[in-house]
């Protein structure tokens, strides 16, 4: 007994680690010290989980041999669904290799996969015996009764980024992806998307690759503004992809009493009539402004697509042939810069984290001041090394003929593409009559000359939504594609991201802003104190321990000792 009450601090602290270990076998938790809480999940993602009314079975494709990065990202995606099981028990997940089993068997599964877009990623993996190509599958599947959702984890275009950035970049966004697919696969409808015809936008096959990767989770139509009294209300976002044509006022206001509604509406415009086929075509071109009749609509609401044209010395490339094509005279490549590789701004959700996007003969997007509070926020910008061109200038390809002269690049970063929110003005007030206030009101409609609360997105470029078709056999090419330089830039995921953005009722959009900070070492300086840091991290340990060692037999012989 004697013992027992001598060493009962001890019992008890034993017995309270077996008591927290038990309960931590049951129960996940942990406390969130990160600067940026990165291991606290937002209020809209929690109140997803919490609505979760069946089983969902996930499935993260990431077992295996991997590097390093690749490890951090696996475990990342494990941590991260612990704690949306925490919120939700009905969620159970498994870790799987997906090469592993018989080859004929993975053949099959592989192909599986390929024809839902689980495709992999190419790296080069050092070991002792040199450099060797592996695939891996940086995927979760989710899967909720019969419906089934792949996401890749690894987020955007990596090639020209470190490891670290590519794999923080994806860590990042794993909430907002998890979230965002479980919202989808829960789902009771699909929301209405379309986009407007009949005043020379693109074609049905210029937007076939954005209609079919939304198509997976929206309704994608058109709509022929001339042919309808007003644009439905079950429509949810209208896309207005690159007009050609004028805008009758009838036309100019259903889209505005859509707006004054609450709409979402997306307007990829080109203020000036201009492209690499009419070019090539005539040897010169003098651009033209596109009169389609949207200016005063646009100025209402608080931006102006400027008719101008954006340079930039980053660039995507096209091929072109010094003197007359022959054997021996292959096309080379160069910087074409009225096709700048826009950047997205800042952290918004809609940017954070994508690759550069391919626009062609782009214009700037300046913003205006506005009866009402709108919001207005820059989503993408062209490079530090920007120059602008006004009308009228001639474009030929005399341009590649010489190294730019980088003086005349000095217009610095321009905006090209902004988000308004707010309850606009209609471009109509006091301008409707009693008469056509009656014949609104025998269709069952009225006038508002001030709308609900609505968002908008104005692009300075309406190619940045058309996609390539293949010359030999019509086949569409993925949005963003560029053949020449075999890359596929972020059109795809820019365009997806404003319409998710734009129809967000939940909220999750806002967790895709989450920064996941990547506090990489001071390598000069580690080199300088290496030593210093080694003998301290070798040595003090050592001194600690020995010096414990002493305190401790000092005390006890004071303690036990016999005094003679």
């Amino acid at each position: 007994m004697d013992w027992l009450r001598k060493h009962s601090w001890f019992i008890i602290l034993l017995v309270g680690l077996v008591i927290i270990n038990l309960l931590g076998s049951y129960y996940f938790g942990r406390i969130d010290l990160t600067e940026e809480k990165r291991y606290t999940l937002s209020q809209a993602t929690k109140g997803l989980l919490e609505e979760v009314d069946g089983a969902i079975f996930i499935q993260i494709l990431l077992e295996g041999e991997l590097p390093a990065d690749f490890k951090r990202l696996k475990q990342d995606a494990i941590e991260m669904l612990q704690d949306f099981r925490a919120t939700n028990d009905e969620l159970t997940f498994t870790v799987l290799d997906p090469l592993f089993g018989e080859p004929d068997q993975v053949a099959d599964r592989l192909e599986d996969w390929s024809k839902v877009g689980i495709l992999p990623t190419e790296l080069n993996i050092r070991s002792q015996d040199g450099q060797a190509r592996k695939r891996i599958y940086p995927f979760a599947i989710f899967n909720y009764g019969d419906r089934q959702i792949a996401i890749n984890l690894l987020e955007g275009n990596t090639e020209g980024m470190s490891p670290e950035v590519a794999i923080n970049n994806s860590v990042s966004l794993l909430e907002y992806k998890f979230a965002n697919a479980i919202a989808k696969l829960m789902a009771d409808h699909k929301p209405n998307i379309v986009f407007s015809q009949g005043q020379g936008e693109l074609t049905p096959i210029q937007t076939a690759s954005l209609k079919g990767n939304l198509s997976a989770f929206y309704n994608v139509g058109n709509v022929y503004l001339d042919s309808i009294v007003q644009i439905p209300e079950d429509v949810a976002a209208l896309i207005v992809a690159k007009p050609t044509e004028q805008f009758t006022d009838k036309d100019l206001f259903k889209i505005d009493q859509y707006v004054m509604r609450g709409g979402r509406v997306v307007f990829l415009h080109d203020p000036m009539v201009v492209s690499l086929d009419s070019i090539g075509k005539y040897g010169q071109y003098v651009p033209y402004n596109n009169e389609t009749n949207l200016e005063d609509l646009l100025f209402r609401y608080g931006c102006r697509v400027v008719p101008n044209l954006v340079l930039d010395l980053e660039s995507s490339m096209i091929p072109m042939s010094k003197g007359r094509p022959t054997q021996n005279n292959q096309p080379q490549l160069f910087q074409w810069y009225y096709h700048p590789l826009a950047s997205g701004f800042g952290d918004h959700p809609i940017v954070k984290g994508l690759d550069r996007i391919d626009l062609q003969f782009p214009a700037t997007v300046d913003t205006v001041k506005t009866k009402t509070a709108i919001s207005k926020v820059p989503l993408l910008t062209s490079s530090a090394y920007t120059r602008l061109q006004y009308s009228p200038v001639i474009l030929d390809f005399s341009i590649l003929s010489k190294a730019p002269d980088e003086a005349k690049f000095n217009a610095g970063p321009q905006k090209l593409a902004w988000l308004l929110e707010g309850p606009f003005t209609s471009l109509f007030k006091n301008r409707v009559t009693t008469q056509m206030q009656a014949g609104l009101k025998e269709l069952g409609t009225t006038f508002l000359d001030e709308g609900a609360p609505a968002k908008i997105i104005i692009v300075g470029d309406g190619d940045v939504a058309r996609n390539a078709i293949n010359p030999l056999n019509g086949q569409v090419r993925p949005l963003g594609y560029n053949r020449y330089v075999n890359y596929t830039f972020d059109n795809m995921d820019f365009l997806t991201n404003c319409l998710e953005y734009l129809l967000d009722r939940k909220g999750l959009i806002d967790s895709r802003a989450k920064n996941v900070k990547l506090r990489l070492l001071d390598r000069p300086k580690i080199q300088a104190e290496k030593t210093k840091w080694q003998i301290i991290n070798v040595l003090v340990p050592l001194f600690l321990l020995i010096f414990s060692g002493f305190v401790f037999q000092y005390l006890r012989r004071r303690k036990f000792g016999v005094k003679l």
